[in-house]
C-alpha cells in the first residue's frame, strides 16, 4: 500500500487515498470530467500501483487513452459453488502439482478474501404445490452432491481466506447485495490505522454486476480469471469504453422493474455496448430504488456490458438501512463517498465518449423470448409474433383432458434478478391474493415454484400474509437457490412428460429469470420466456402462451363474471404500502447475523491435510489434468482440423450446457457405467469438478447447429460433428475421442458474439481438453475470451467483412496460424483447401494485453502460477 496521497478521512479514525489530488497534480481541472468508473480505478491505482508508473496509469484515465495496460486489484472474490468449487478444485490440483515438484502445497492459498456461496446445485424436484418441497429438495441436494460438499467442507479448513455459505441460504448475488458488500471497505491491518476505500469485487458468475447498483464496481469473470485474482495477482486491463446512459421519465403505472430491464436489454444490445462499463444517470436513474437499480445492473451480461453502475446517493443509504446494515457503516459510506467524489452530486459534470438516452415512460408490459433475453416481446404482441393461437382450440383440448399446444409446463418465480427486488416479489404476492379472491387456479400441468434468493423474502411475505396466497396457487417456496434460472428445474410429472413427447407438443417455460437460451431451462420445454414475477403467475393460470394475457379471459369468479389480467393486477400504491409496512431491517438482520457471525479460523494446517484425498470413483470431484499429457505439451497451431463450424450467438450453454443430464447423452452413458442411478445424474453443472464427466458435456446441447454436420445435403441440429478426413457425421463426443486418440490439433470457426452467456469455465476447458488450440470468430464475449486464454486457447478475430461464408469454409480444410503473438497483433490464418489450394487471411490476435500474452504462452493461468511459484521458491 502506497503512502503518497494518503490522509485522514474527516470525521473518522480512518485514512483514505485522495485520487483527486493525484489526478489534479497531472492535469488541473481533469477530475470533474472523470466518470465514476475512472474515479474508482484512479483510487485503486493511487493506493496499490507501482508509484513509478502511477502517473502513466492515471494519464490513461485523464486522456481517455488505451495504449497502456494498468492493474486493478479487486478487494475480494465472490463465487458460487459450481465455478467456485471448480476454481478450488484447480487450486487443490495446483497444490498437488507443487508438491510433486518439491514445493510446499500449504503455501498455495487465496491471498484475496474469497467468499463461496452454495446456490447452484438445488433442483426443483418437489414443486411449489408440495408442502414439503423445501425439505425434500434440500435432502435430494445433499444426497446427490455428497462428494462436492465433502470437498467444499475441506476447503473451509484447508485454505486460508475462504469463507463458505452452506446450501439452503440464498443466491450469491442477492446475498452480496443485501449483506456482503460494505460499499466502502476498511482494511484494518495497516500500521494500526485503518484505510477506507471503495469495495470492488470479481465474481465467478456473469451476473456479479448486481451490486453495481450500490456503486460497487463488481464484474463477472470466469473461474480461471478469478483464480488469478485469488492468488494475489492484479487483473490487468485497458481503459474500458465507459458509456453514459441518461434515463429520463418514470415507469407508467403497473410497469415492473422486469419490464424496464427487458426493454433496456433490447435497447442496449442494439446500441452495441458489449464489453462497456455503463453509468446510469439522470432524473430517471435518481428516482429508481436500489431494488429497481439492481434488477437493471444484474442483467448486464444480457445486454453485453461488463458493468452497469449507479452512483452512490440517498437511495443507496436508504437501501443499506432497509437491509439492516450497521449505522456506523452507513455513515462511513456517506462520508467517504462525498469526500472521494463518488456521491451522485459530485458527478454532474462527468464526461463520456458516448451517451445514450432512454425514456422510462415508454416501457410497456414486456416479456423476452423465445430463446434470447434481449428479444423483447410485448405481451400485447404475442398474436402478431405468431406465438398466440386460437384460444377456443386450446380450451377444446383442455376439455378433453389434454395439454394444449403452447402449454406452459414450468412457471417459476426465480433468480436474484427479480427476487432481490421487493417490489417485484410483493407484486406477485398481491396478484396471487387477488387471483385467489376471484377463484382462479393454476392449470394442473404447470409445474410451479418460488425460489427466492434470500431468506428475508420469506419473512416479509409471511409478515404481509402473502406467502399463503402464493402457496394456494402452487408457488410455495421450493428452495433458496438459483433453481430454474440455472436450468435446475427438476423432472416433470411422468404423465405430462409422456404426453409432451408423444404428441410432440410445443411446450414452454415462463420464468422470472435472466436466461432463456435454447435447451437451458428444461429438455422438454422447447422454448422459454422471461417475465416479471406477477406475469409468471398469470401464465400459470392461463396454462398456455397461445393466449393474449392482456385481453383473454383467465377464468370466472363465483358470480360467473369473466376475469382478465387487469382485474387482478395490483396498483403501485398497494405495492408501496406493503413494502413500507412489511419489508423491515430486522428481517435482514435476523437472516444474516447468524449466517455471518460464525467464522472458522482458517489455519491451513493442524489436522487438515494440505492435499485433498481424491475419491477415485467420484463423478463430481477429480484431480484436474492440467499439468499432464497434451496440456503439458506445445501448441503447434499447425495442421488444425475444424471440430465445428458455427454461426452467430453461440452461447456458453451451447459450448457446455448446465441443465439436467439425459441417459442417452455421452455424459449420461458414462455416469451409468460409473454406477449412478439415472434419477441421481444431476446436472452438467454439478459435475464440473470431474473432468471425465465434464468433458462429455462439450458441445452437448441438443440445439447446437454445427454447419459441418451435413447429412443428405441438410445441416442436422444436435450434438454432432463430422470426422475428417473421413467425412463421417457422428456424435460430438465420439469425434472428440477419435481426435484425442489421434492427437489431432483442432480449431473452431465461428460467427459473431461467440461465447455469450454465463461465465462458464468448462466452455473453455472442454474444448482445450478436446485438443482445440485456436478459435477464429467474428467477435467474442469478454468473459469467454479471457477463459479461453486462461486455458491456453488462442482467440483470433476475423477482420470486418471476412466471415466463414466469404471464405467458403466447409470443414474439409486444415489451418495454420502464423505470426508473432503480441497484444492485438495482425496474424495470418493459412487455410489449406482439400483440393490443395492455399488461402492466407489476416486475423487479429485477441490477446489484448501483455499479461494475456504471458498467460497464453505459459499454457494458461494455472501453469503460469505454478511456474512463478516454483521459481520464487527456488529464489527464496
Amino acid at each position: 500500500m502506497n503512502s503518497k496521497h494518503r490522509k485522514p478521512l474527516p470525521g473518522t479514525k480512518l485514512d483514505w487515498f485522495d485520487a483527486r489530488e493525484a489526478i489534479e497534480a497531472i492535469q488541473p481541472g481533469a477530475w470533474d470530467g472523470l466518470p465514476y468508473t475512472s474515479r474508482v480505478h484512479a483510487e485503486n491505482l493511487v493506493r496499490r500501483a507501482d508509484p513509478e508508473k502511477l502517473d502513466a496509469y492515471l494519464t490513461q484515465l485523464i486522456e481517455r487513452r488505451r495504449d497502456l495496460d494498468f492493474p486493478w486489484f479487486p478487494a475480494r472474490v465472490v463465487c458460487h459453488d459450481i465455478l467456485g468449487q471448480t476454481a478450488l478444485v484447480d487450486l487443490a490440483g495446483l497444490r498437488d502439482a507443487i508438491a510433486d515438484k518439491g514445493g510446499d502445497p500449504a503455501q498455495v492459498n487465496p491471498v484475496v478474501p474469497t467468499q463461496l456461496i452454495v446456490d447452484h446445485s438445488l433442483a426443483v424436484e418437489a414443486p411449489g404445490f408440495d408442502k414439503e418441497a423445501f425439505a425434500k429438495n434440500r435432502a435430494i441436494e445433499d444426497r446427490r452432491n455428497a462428494d462436492r460438499f465433502d470437498f467444499i467442507n475441506w476447503t473451509k479448513l484447508a485454505f486460508r481466506n475462504v469463507d463458505v455459505i452452506p446450501p439452503g441460504n440464498g443466491i450469491m448475488h442477492q446475498i452480496n447485495l443485501e449483506k456482503m458488500s460494505p460499499v466502502v471497505y476498511v482494511d484494518q491491518a495497516d500500521n494500526g490505522r485503518g484505510v477506507a476505500f471503495p469495495d470492488t469485487c470479481v465474481g465467478t458468475d456473469s451476473h456479479t454486476p448486481h451490486v453495481d447498483a450500490l456503486g460497487v464496481i463488481a464484474v463477472g469473470v470466469g473461474g480461471l480469471e478469478a483464480e488469478n485474482v485469488m492468488l494475489g495477482r492484479a487483473s490487468w486491463m485497458r481503459l474500458p469504453d465507459i458509456v453514459g446512459v441518461e434515463l429520463s421519465g418514470k415507469p407508467a403505472p403497473g410497469i415492473t422493474a422486469t419490464d424496464v430491464v427487458l426493454a433496456l436489454t433490447e435497447f442496449l444490445r442494439q446500441q452495441k455496448v458489449v464489453g462497456a462499463y455503463l453509468e446510469f444517470r439522470g432524473e430517471g436513474a435518481a428516482a429508481l430504488t436500489v431494488g429497481d437499480r439492481a434488477t437493471i445492473s444484474n442483467m448486464a451480461p444480457e445486454y453485453g456490458a461488463t458493468a452497469a453502475m449507479f452512483f452512490i446517493d440517498g437511495n443507496t443509504l436508504d437501501y443499506l438501512r432497509l437491509t439492516g446494515r450497521d449505522e456506523d457503516q452507513i455513515a462511513l459510506v456517506e462520508t467517504y463517498a462525498k469526500a472521494a467524489g463518488l456521491w451522485a452530486d459530485s458527478l454532474a459534470n462527468a464526461e463520456y465518449e458516448r451517451t445514450l438516452h432512454f425514456d422510462l415512460s415508454t416501457v410497456t408490459r414486456n416479456m423476452a423470448g423465445p430463446s434470447n433475453p434481449h428479444r423483447r416481446l410485448p405481451t400485447s404482441a404475442l398474436a402478431e409474433r405468431g406465438i398466440a393461437g386460437h384460444l377456443d382450440a386450446a380450451r377444446g383440448e383442455e376439455a378433453e383432458g389434454r395439454l394444449p399446444d403452447g402449454a406452459v409446463i414450468i412457471a417459476a418465480i426465480t433468480s436474484c434478478t427479480n427476487t432481490s427486488n421487493p417490489r417485484n416479489v410483493v407484486a406477485a404476492g398481491l396478484l396471487a391474493r387477488n387471483a385467489n379472491a376471484k377463484g382462479l387456479i393454476r392449470k394442473p400441468w404447470v409445474k410451479t415454484s418460488l425460489a427466492p434468493g434470500s431468506k428475508a423474502v420469506q419473512l416479509y411475505l409471511e409478515d404481509a400474509d402473502l406467502l399463503p396466497e402464493l402457496e394456494q396457487l402452487g408457488f410455495g417456496i421450493v428452495g433458496f437457490a438459483c433453481t430454474t434460472c440455472n436450468g435446475m428445474s427438476g423432472a416433470l410429472d411422468p404423465k405430462i412428460q409422456q404426453e409432451v413427447v408423444e404428441r410432440d407438443l410445443y411446450a414452454v417455460a415462463v420464468l422470472s429469470g435472466n436466461r432463456n437460451f435454447d435447451g437451458r431451462i428444461h429438455p422438454f420445454a422447447k422454448q422459454a420466456f422471461l417475465a416479471s414475477p406477477p406475469l409468471v403467475i398469470a401464465y400459470a393460470i392461463a396454462g398456455t402462451v397461445r393466449f393474449d394475457i392482456e385481453k383473454d379471459v383467465l377464468g370466472f369468479d363465483a358470480d360467473g363474471n369473466p376475469v382478465t389480467l387487469k382485474d387482478i393486477w395490483p396498483s403501485d400504491e398497494e405495492i408501496d404500502a406493503v413494502i413500507a409496512k412489511h419489508v423491515k431491517p430486522e428481517f435482514f438482520r435476523q437472516v444474516y447475523e447468524p449466517m455471518f457471525k460464525v467464522r472458522v479460523e482458517h489455519t491451513g494446517s493442524g489436522n487438515i491435510s494440505p492435499l485433498y484425498d481424491w475419491r477415485p470413483q467420484s463423478t463430481y470431484i477429480r484431480r484436474p489434468p492440467y499439468w499432464e499429457g497434451a496440456l503439458a505439451g506445445e501448441r503447434a497451431l499447425k495442421g488444425m482440423r475444424p471440430l465445428a463450424v458455427l454461426g452467430d450467438n453461440i452461447t456458453t450453454d451451447h459450448l457446455s450446457p448446465s441443465n439436467a443430464i439425459q441417459l442417452a447423452s455421452a455424459a449420461g452413458e458414462y455416469l451409468a457405467k460409473m454406477g449412478l442411478p439415472e434419477e441421481d445424474f444431476n446436472s452438467y453443472a454439478t459435475h464440473r469438478g470431474d473432468h471425465l464427466t465434464a468433458q462429455r458435456a462439450t458441445f452437448a446441447n441438443p440445439k447446437l447447429v454445427n454447419e459441418m454436420a451435413v447429412v443428405d445435403g441438410e445441416i442436422k441440429q444436435g450434438s454432432l460433428a463430422r470426422l475428417e478426413p473421413e467425412g463421417e457425421v457422428m456424435r460430438m463426443w465420439e469425434a472428440i475421442e477419435t481426435y484425442m486418440a489421434r492427437k489431432q490439433p483442432l480449431i473452431i470457426i465461428a460467427g459473431a458474439d461467440y461465447g455469450q452467456g454465463s461465465s462458464r469455465d468448462w466452455a473453455a476447458k472442454g474444448v482445450r481438453l478436446a485438443g482445440v488450440e485456436a478459435i477464429v470468430a467474428e467477435g467474442f464475449e469478454r468473459i469467454h475470451r479471457t477463459n479461453l486464454i486462461g486455458m491456453g486457447v488462442l482467440p483470433l478475430e476475423f477482420e470486418a467483412g471476412t466471415t466463414r461464408r466469404t471464405l467458403a469454409i466447409d470443414g474439409t480444410e486444415t489451418f495454420d496460424v502464423i505470426g508473432e503473438r503480441t497484444p492485438r497483433a495482425r496474424l495470418t490464418l493459412v487455410i489449406h483447401r482439400k483440393d490443395g489450394a492455399t488461402v492466407e487471411v489476416p486475423v487479429t490476435c485477441r490477446l489484448d494485453t501483455a499479461e494475456e500474452v504471458s498467460i497464453y504462452e505459459a499454457g494458461g493461468v494455472l501453469q503460469r502460477f505454478a511456474q512463478d511459484f516454483l521459481e520464487s521458491s527456488k529464489a527464496a
